[in-house]
């Protein structure tokens, strides 16, 4: 009883961000949700909780008394138990829940279950592989728990059939009888199974949809699973969620299992005590994309909702019935949006978006006036579905579900800045609140880099990729992927190269958003890193090619002096250096790295680069090497290995400890096969861990970034769990 008392009163501390794990406390940065969340699955057992399942990001749990999600997972170290596949409510016991985790065919997958509400889990490791950040990842949910028996459970594996359990979730044993013995895993490394798409109890029988094209279709068994038929009729689409109602099972189908490429689908309801199938499916019946979510009331079983998926015109929306599906009120042109609280989702115009990927869709089974979906970006709740004009506000307070590209905490100005995956990135001026200011003019999809100089810290340069829906082909105007920034980020302007010209091929290197930009220690030079990089001197206007690298080079400036670059010859384990603040590059004769580092040199655009200049004097490099950490303080003419006992992958640079000179580092590395963060205080011969075992985030950790401002703070984007700050407990 201690324990669990115990347990609760630090969860609650968690959920403050005061909570301290090995002499650090750690919380999330507000951003206030941000990813693809595919359902949200409401008790049947109590009201006011709701459990919510990201591709990810891990599960949550509504906490009415706090009125924010609780992360469930963040102690988890493995990464591949933040793809949630499917989640399942104890309909009779409230403190129960079992989740299906696994994030890709390939990784491991386990059926975590839990008998207080998620603060503490069993992980039952399962020989069938999941996908929840996978395509299909917004079907069903495959998980059910017989109400009439609740140590009996099924699951509908993506690739091996149907599952069952009748101890509660602590051992699998698969169901033979089940027509459709699943594909098996795909050899093509990007492709996947629907396999069974939800598991669904209605009555005495239990109904499982299949959405492999080869079996597509309904089954039922009535005789607690010992043997299934396929029913006879419904649309040649294939079954993706459904939802029961009274004597009626309520089926959205769709032509794909999407989130993307849907473009047909119908709404069906089967009377289960008689086999009679009616086409329900709302006006107008040859509009683009499909249909995904679907839930009914618990009160009164003719109240059922439908989300559309894919609709790209006129756009996606949800219907509602009061009728089983005869007569549908379409919601969305009956809707306003109170995004306050989440301003991002403006993305930079007037209103905000019903948004898209609706795949989620739950009624309140204790109140049927409260709806909720789920999109690509947030959770919508309305809380009067009866009004003439439906207000939605996003129902966020807690979730951070986010993969997080680039990080810089600046000496002055905002604290920190932030690039992200699918929603550009933030000015962050209060931690508690999400961003008043994305980043905009133009607007990013993803942002890559952002880089500041160090002298004059309100000048700023960054790189990323076009919005996803920018206008393409002929007359169209390419959006850039550069920007720049005089107020420490809060207002930019757009940067363009024009086309460059190598051997026979000339193109447009600035709009592929594989290219980044950095900028001199005083705001002066922006360098646009291409094939042979190019300098301007008069904030884009006018751009030059630097003289003296080797192709594909990329430079970093010096943090102390503007006249001064670098840039690291990969191949030939090679330092060139300019002093004319870019012009021309020189070799240094480098000693001190080993041959063949060309290993480390990243392939992919939102990968940080190795090669750093640090912030406290002229001439200091470091080089994160998989050989080792190297360290130059004579500007890369000589470089030394510190030997300190952790494989460094990410590294920055922070505000010294007290009586100290040299920045404290921070990094992201390994020790004894345990990947943590880490700090030094000692320029990296001791190594401190400063996660503990509560604070592991799955170890999905991107880059990292040391505060000038505030000795042992440091910001850490994760894939999927958004951004964590740390600093030492008071």
């Amino acid at each position: 009883m201690f324990k669990r008392l115990l347990a609760s009163i630090l969860l609650i501390i968690s959920a403050n961000g005061a909570i301290a794990g090995d002499g650090y406390q750690w919380r999330n940065i507000t951003v206030g949700a941000g990813g693809f969340a595919p359902n949200i699955i409401f008790s049947p057992a109590e009201e006011g909780l709701a459990y919510l399942r990201t591709d990810m990001g891990g599960a949550y749990r509504w906490n009415k008394k706090l009125q924010r999600w609780i992360p469930l997972q963040d102690q988890m170290a493995e990464s591949s138990y933040f793809g949630i596949e499917s989640i399942a409510a104890d309909p009779k016991d409230p403190e129960v829940v079992h989740v299906a985790a696994g994030m890709y065919k390939r990784n491991p997958a386990a059926m975590l279950r839990s008998f207080d509400r998620g603060e503490h889990w069993e992980i039952v490791p399962v020989p069938f592989r999941m996908g929840g950040n996978e395509d299909g990842r917004g079907l069903g949910e495959r998980l059910a728990i017989d109400p009439d028996n609740t140590d009996s459970l099924y699951f509908g594996s993506r690739h091996d059939g149907l599952w069952h359990s009748r101890d509660r979730g602590a051992s699998w044993h698969k169901v033979k009888s089940f027509p459709h013995p699943g594909l098996g895993l795909p050899e093509e490394r990007r492709t996947t199974n629907a396999g069974i798409s939800f598991v669904v109890f209605a009555g005495e029988s239990v109904f499982a949809g299949v959405a492999d094209r080869q079996s597509a279709g309904l089954y039922r068994s009535d005789d607690d699973g010992k043997s299934w038929q396929k029913i006879s009729g419904g649309p040649a689409l294939l079954p993706v969620k459904a939802a029961v109602g009274g004597n009626n099972l309520y089926i959205a189908y769709s032509d794909n299992i999407g989130p993307n490429g849907i473009k047909a689908g119908a709404v069906y309801k089967l009377d289960i005590r008689y086999g009679r199938w009616t086409d329900i499916t709302p006006l107008p019946k040859r509009a683009e994309g499909g249909f995904m979510g679907i839930s009914t009331s618990r009160q009164d079983p003719d109240i059922v909702a439908v989300s559309t998926i894919n609709r790209w015109r006129p756009r996606d929306t949800i219907y509602l019935s009061h009728d089983g599906g005869r007569h549908w009120r379409e919601l969305e042109s009956h809707s306003t949006r109170d995004v306050s609280n989440t301003p991002y989702l403006y993305w930079g115009n007037e209103d905000s978006d019903f948004g898209w990927w609706i795949a989620g869709l739950a009624i309140n089974p204790f109140d049927e006036r409260e709806i909720v979906y789920t999109t690509g970006a947030t959770v919508y709740r309305t809380q009067n579905a009866a009004a003439d004009k439906l207000l939605w506000r996003p129902w966020v307070a807690g979730v951070e579900q986010t993969a997080v590209i680039t990080l810089t905490s600046l000496p002055a100005g905002p604290e920190l800045l932030s690039g992200f995956g699918d929603i550009s990135g933030f000015v962050h001026e209060d931690f508690d609140r999400s961003p008043q200011r994305m980043l905009t003019d133009p607007l990013f999809a993803n942002t890559n880099t952002i880089h500041y100089a160090a002298q004059a810290p309100n000048i700023l340069v960054r790189s990323g990729t076009p919005p996803h829906r920018a206008p393409k082909g002929p007359g169209t105007t390419p959006v850039p992927t550069l920007a720049w920034s005089e107020d420490y980020g809060k207002n930019w302007k757009p940067l363009t190269v024009p086309p460059l010209k190598f051997g026979d091929t000339t193109k447009r290197y600035d709009q592929t958003g594989d290219n980044a930009i950095t900028v001199s220690a005083d705001g002066s030079t922006f360098m646009f890193m291409a094939p042979v990089p190019q300098v301007s001197r008069d904030r884009g206007r006018h751009w030059t090619p630097v003289e003296g690298l080797p192709l594909q080079a990329r430079p970093v400036a010096d943090r102390v002096n503007a006249k001064v670059f670098y840039a690291l010859d990969f191949a030939n384990s090679e330092i060139f250096v300019s002093r004319d603040g870019g012009a021309t590059f020189n070799p240094q004769n480098t000693r001190g790295l080993p041959e063949g580092i060309r290993m480390d040199e990243p392939t992919n655009r939102e990968q940080a680069w190795p090669l750093l200049a640090a912030p406290d004097r002229e001439g200091t490099l470091w080089l994160v090497s998989q050989r080792g950490l190297y360290h130059s303080t004579d500007g890369g003419r000589n470089f030394k290995i510190v030997k300190s006992g952790i494989t460094v992958e990410l590294m920055d640079f922070g505000r010294p400890a007290p009586g100290k000179n040299a920045p404290a580092l921070f990094a992201i590395g390994s020790r004894d096969g345990l990947r943590a963060i880490w700090r030094s205080d000692d320029s990296g011969r001791h190594w401190l861990r400063i996660n503990g075992e509560r604070h592991e985030y799955g170890r999905r950790f991107r880059t990292i970034a040391g505060d000038p401002r505030h000795f042992g703070r440091v910001y850490v984007a994760t894939d999927g769990r958004g951004i964590v700050m740390g600093e030492p407990a008071r």
